[in-house]
């Protein structure tokens, strides 16, 4: 059975350890982290992981107060990474479709993960099976 992942994304404290405290409150929950990263803006420190038990990894961030947490469905897809321009000409036709995404980045084995507004999911999903079918 395919394991359903969704991104987890977390505000965390813009401090030394927050990353520490999370990965350890998802590690104790048995939550595996399949892809993302975390990055600091202007003061916010954001984390994006993709998790194979949405639920749980919501559950366990709440649980450490570190900050908001949501979990959100996420799109993949692959890209040749033989060609320049890939992300360019995916997101091309994203925009075209009037999907707006909100976050993108990859997993641990080279798929493009992208997390888009809900309203837009289906528009996504429409895309990216013509670009797997191109």
């Amino acid at each position: 059975m395919t394991a359903h992942l969704q991104d987890l994304e977390v505000h965390l404290p813009d401090r030394p350890g927050a990353l520490a405290d999370l990965g350890q409150a998802l590690g104790r929950a048995g939550v595996s982290l399949e892809g993302g990263g975390a990055f600091t803006h202007d003061g916010l420190a954001l984390a994006h992981y993709l998790v194979d038990n949405g639920p749980l990894a919501l559950q366990a961030a709440t649980e450490a107060q570190l900050g908001p947490a949501i979990i959100r469905d996420v799109a993949m897809t692959r890209l040749d990474q033989e060609t320049p321009g890939q992300l360019g000409a995916l997101a091309s036709r994203l925009g075209d479709a009037g999907v707006n995404v909100l976050v993108q980045y990859s997993d641990h084995v080279g798929n493009l993960v992208l997390v888009v507004a809900e309203q837009h999911s289906k528009a996504c999903r429409d895309v990216l099976i013509r670009w797997e079918n191109r």
